[in-house]
Parts: structure tokens; C-alpha cells; sequence
């Protein structure tokens, strides 16, 4: 199935000339011109990715992304204008994937696409087999959690589910995986397929703080999640934990 993605802008130009090289990529492309608009589109069809601009008339960006977000798995890239750093930084800890910043040109959107792409979901797909029904899930222990990498699901104690957003999982998987190993945050960046961009440090420090929150007793004391100065983050793993 081709990737669907909607774009949701109000310049016309800009709007038709996205859809038209998304399409020209192999891409499947639906447009909105504001977010009322966007809205029956997304609940009525999978969208593996909607690129939403922030400024718009009427309901902005980002209330349109934190609606989708609780709602669907879609992929969320925010279109922001240059020197409106404050709007990237609020769009990463509403949990988008990726940003890009206006103007900006069309293989840059292209080559931000297929990064988001290979990190999130088929919408439509299935959820994962049952474990007893093929090869082993792939599966860590922490404390007192325990992540199915495979089916992107992290529980508590008691086997309460922890809300994660698909930006945070991706992050943690990185760590689990890479466990009592110092990770640079360019290493981390390059990890779960973010676009190199002058923030990219930024975008790792707010998912790190959001996984703090969600995993740590005491997130400025953490016992996990631990911030080695000058060089970057390691998550502790005793020996005893695992797969």
C-alpha cells in the first residue's frame, strides 16, 4: 500500500505544490486548506503522515496535531516559520515526529517524509502476531517495567500501560537496546532517523525529559534514564534484567 499523507495549508501555492511532488514520489496525497477542513478527513481515512502547517486561520497547527495525536498513530511533521523557534520546541513536546521550517524546498520535505515514514506504523496494519504463533517477541525488563519492543508497549507496575508517544517509545528503544552504553545525542538522532537540523539536541533533551516523567520515581533524580556530563545519556541496566 502506497503511504497516504494529507498536507494541511492555507497557501494555495505552497499547498498544491507539495501535493503535487509528494504525488510525482510515488506518494498518495489528500489536501485541507485549514484545520476544520483536515478533521472528517482524518477520522474517515489512515493517513500515515499529516504535515500541518502552525499558522493558520482559525484552529492552528498544533491544536489540530495534540487533537490528532489522542486520537491516531499518523505521523505529524509541523511546518513552522523561520525564527519562530519557541513553536518547534512546543510541537516536539506535543509529541510531533519531525518539524521543517518555512520557506523551505521541496526535497527537503521529501527527504523529512520518508525519515518520519520509516519510524512510524502502518495505520491499517494488523497488531503484531501472537507471541506462540512465530518467533519469540523481543522484550526488556527495567525495574519495575517491561517493554515489548515489538509491539511498541511499555507496562508498569501492576501491568498498567504506560502512555507513550511513538517519539518517546522510539528514544527508549534506543537506550534498552544499548543499555549501560554512553550515547551522544547525535548517536541518539541517528538512532531513530531524525533529519539533522541545528535543534536535533533540543529534540532529544524533550524526549529524554518526557521519558523521565514517565519512567522515574524521582525524574530529577534518575535512577534509569542518567545524563553523563560533557558526552551525553546512559541508560543503567542491571545485569540481572533484560530479555
Amino acid at each position: 500500500m502506497r503511504a497516504r499523507i494529507i498536507i494541511v495549508e492555507d497557501e494555495p501555492d505552497l499547498r498544491d505544490a507539495v501535493a503535487e511532488y509528494l504525488t510525482a514520489n510515488g506518494y498518495e496525497v489528500a489536501t485541507a486548506e485549514n484545520a476544520a477542513v483536515a478533521r472528517p478527513m482524518l477520522e474517515s481515512g489512515s493517513f500515515h503522515i499529516a504535515l500541518l502547517d502552525i499558522a493558520m486561520p482559525g484552529e492552528d497547527g498544533l491544536s489540530l496535531g495534540r487533537w490528532l495525536r489522542s486520537k491516531m498513530s499518523t505521523g505529524i511533521i509541523y511546518a513552522t516559520a523561520a525564527g519562530a523557534p519557541l513553536d518547534r520546541i512546543v510541537g516536539l513536546e506535543l509529541g510531533a515526529d519531525d518539524y521543517i521550517v518555512k520557506p523551505y524546498e521541496l526535497r527537503e520535505v521529501l527527504a523529512r517524509v520518508r525519515s518520519v515514514l520509516r519510524r512510524v506504523p502502518q495505520p491499517s496494519a494488523p497488531r503484531p502476531a501472537r507471541a506462540d504463533a512465530g518467533q519469540a517477541r523481543r522484550s526488556m525488563s527495567f525495574g519495575p517495567f517491561s517493554a515489548d519492543l515489538d509491539g511498541r508497549l511499555v507496562t508498569g507496575p501492576g501491568g498498567a500501560v504506560i502512555d507513550l508517544a511513538r517519539s518517546e517509545f522510539d528514544v527508549l528503544e534506543v537506550f534498552l537496546t544499548r543499555a549501560n552504553r554512553v550515547l551522544t545525542r547525535t548517536a541518539i538522532s541517528e538512532a531513530i532517523g531524525f533529519a539533522e537540523d541545528p535543534e536535533s539536541s533540543r529534540a532529544i533533551d524533550i524526549r529524554i525529559m518526557r521519558l523521565r516523567k514517565k519512567i522515574e520515581a524521582d525524574p530529577a533524580n534518575p535512577k534509569f534514564l542518567r545524563t553523563v556530563r560533557g558526552e551525553g545519556y546512559i541508560f543503567s541496566l542491571p545485569a540481572d534484567d533484560g530479555a
